[in-house]
């Protein structure tokens, strides 16, 4: 069995993928996704793990039989381009890096870290004890944590929220969360997310960009949670309107956000501005570059789980994680 692989994110991980697949596996691998040289590589594969699959890729592979993705957004695969017969499958694993990330940046928005660091750096003292005129910061115990989404990071988020002593509500769209079970205040569908920001203190979101949620936090969403109001978002740029979050943060409505997800992307190498908009010259928002759930530990579980289904393959045993079937 032929494997190709072009996601440069398991590249650290290439000896403890190669040690778990089959006995007899030749892995091909790629450094970065080039589409004319995966066509060149495809003829004669029967897996394929990278980002993003063509109709190009489609014609060439005509013996492939499992495309895998090594995360868990499949919206690089062109569905219509899987040969007949081939899958697709996704994987996990970063819900515990991604909630790190987000309790981490949340003490320091609540703490103001990132200010006492620039004031330090300057040699100003900017705490309580040595400038009155500064506030006491708030703790995240007993702070009131609203979750838009409840899934895999959510859930993995409010577990470390909780143990800090926070409070929480899970806003879905289905509704099907039991705020007993995990430990919440209440829960509800998207039709109380109002109600749950006019509680809240703090907003995650991690529910899906779909056409449904789409700029679902706007202008009004950022008012209701008020100029105290903390956001995070890691599920995807577009599902806070872009302008409505930056005026927000520049007029300070809300009192500051961690973004992880933008609006623009580096279309080729590792510069871009990841918004038409100065969000850069802000002094309340902390920015990464979409990387909360980019680890080893993301990236070793992941090695383990594509190896796993290439495994299963081998054995015609069902697969996991198939989300494009036959």
């Amino acid at each position: 069995m032929k494997v190709v692989f072009a996601d440069r994110n398991l590249m650290p991980h290439r000896v403890l993928l190669e040690e778990a697949l089959p006995p007899g596996t030749a892995a091909s691998w790629h450094e970065s996704w080039n589409e004319d040289a995966l066509v060149r590589d495809l003829g004669d594969a029967e897996v394929y793990v990278g980002p993003r699959f063509t109709a190009a890729m489609g014609a060439a592979a005509t013996r492939l039989r499992l495309v895998h993705v090594a995360g868990a957004g499949w919206d690089g695969i062109d569905a219509a381009a899987l040969p007949a017969g081939a899958v697709c499958a996704n994987t996990f694993h970063h819900e515990n890096s991604i909630a790190e990330h987000v309790a981490a940046a949340l003490v320091a928005l609540r703490r103001n870290l990132l200010g006492q660091d620039a004031a330090l750096r300057a040699g100003l003292w900017e705490s309580s004890v040595y400038s009155p005129s500064t506030p006491q910061p708030e703790t995240l115990r007993g702070a009131i944590v609203a979750f838009l989404g409840f899934g895999h990071i959510g859930q993995a988020s409010w577990t470390l929220l909780r143990a800090f002593g926070a409070r929480g509500i899970a806003i879905t769209r289905s509704a099907a969360v039991d705020p007993a079970a995990h430990g919440l205040i209440w829960a509800g569908p998207s039709a109380r997310l109002g109600e749950a920001l006019a509680q809240a203190e703090v907003l995650v979101v991690s529910i899906p960009l779909s056409e449904e949620t789409a700029s679902l936090i706007g202008a009004v969403e950022l008012d209701e949670l008020g100029p105290a109001g903390l956001l995070v978002n890691v599920a995807r740029g577009p599902v806070v309107d872009e302008a409505a979050l930056y005026e927000a943060l520049r007029d300070r409505r809300i009192a500051g956000a961690a973004i992880d997800v933008w609006y623009q992307y580096p279309s080729g190498g590792g510069k871009a501005e990841p918004s038409a908009l100065p969000f850069g010259r802000l002094d309340n928002i902390v920015m990464t570059p979409h990387s909360s759930g980019v680890t080893a530990e993301t990236f070793r579980g992941r090695a383990r789980d594509i190896a796993e289904n290439i495994t299963r393959l081998s054995r015609k045993e069902p697969l996991k994680n198939v989300v494009i079937p036959r």
